[in-house]
């Protein structure tokens, strides 16, 4: 009975080891690693109202959208790492709010926000979790905005369809996630990422609008390490 408790013990104690045991070949200086998953941008909106001669309290509400995502990282120490994340357009939606909530959906927008880190990563490159936090820059690049027939209603009734733009604009991210090995080469990480933008938007009309979107990014992505 006691020969069997000890095995059983030498089993466990050798199961908890491989499962904190740390992976060869971990990101470190000089090591290239590319990641390919998914991203969840949430708008955190903040809308101006839409200047006169518009109904007072006219603001926008906005929609997230989920796209593939791209980034490449690489190695300036064991520690610090520089990061460039990229992919295809975010579509959005833009809904009435405020004194216009209710009148549907005013027109879509596409956002494409490629994004340049410095990163922290926490523990030695053996480690099997990696903890880190990033600060960068990201470029909001807007594109094929399109006005819908509410949206004409609203500024423009009766007359040509109103149109929209909303100017490019470069801001702070923050970013946090964790990143766990798998094996050697492969690893899985999650990433938290919190922008600062406040953007302008023109309308064909005339009239303009101030947006603060302070966007909260989520990306899930499988990576390789070179």
């Amino acid at each position: 009975m006691n020969q069997r408790l000890k095995s059983a013990i030498t089993l466990l104690a050798a199961a908890c080891a491989l499962a904190v045991a740390p992976c060869a070949s971990a990101q470190s200086a000089g090591q290239f690693t590319v990641k390919a998953g998914v991203g969840k941008i949430t708008p955190k909106v903040d809308s101006g109202d839409v200047s006169a001669p518009a109904q007072p309290g006219s603001k926008v509400a906005i929609g997230s959208d989920t796209e593939p995502v791209l980034i490449f990282a690489y190695g300036l120490t064991d520690n610090i790492s520089a990061e460039l994340a990229l992919g295809v357009p975010y579509k959005h939606k833009l809904y009435g709010a405020g004194a216009v909530e209710g009148t549907g959906q005013l027109g879509t927008v596409e956002a494409l926000p490629p994004s340049a880190f410095i990163q922290y990563r926490f523990f030695q490159p053996e480690a099997k979790v990696r903890p880190f936090v990033g600060l960068g820059l990201t470029y909001a690049y807007f594109q094929k905005e399109t006005g819908s027939g509410q949206l004409t209603a609203l500024l423009n009734t009766g007359g040509p369809a109103s149109t929209f733009n909303i100017d490019a604009k470069a801001t702070a991210t923050m970013q946090a996630g964790v990143a766990v090995n798998l094996n050697p080469r492969w690893f899985v990480d999650l990433t938290f990422c919190k922008s600062y933008l406040k953007i302008k938007t023109h309308y064909s009309t005339g009239q303009t609008q101030d947006v603060k979107l302070d966007p909260l990014g989520v990306i899930l992505a499988v990576g390789y390490k070179f």
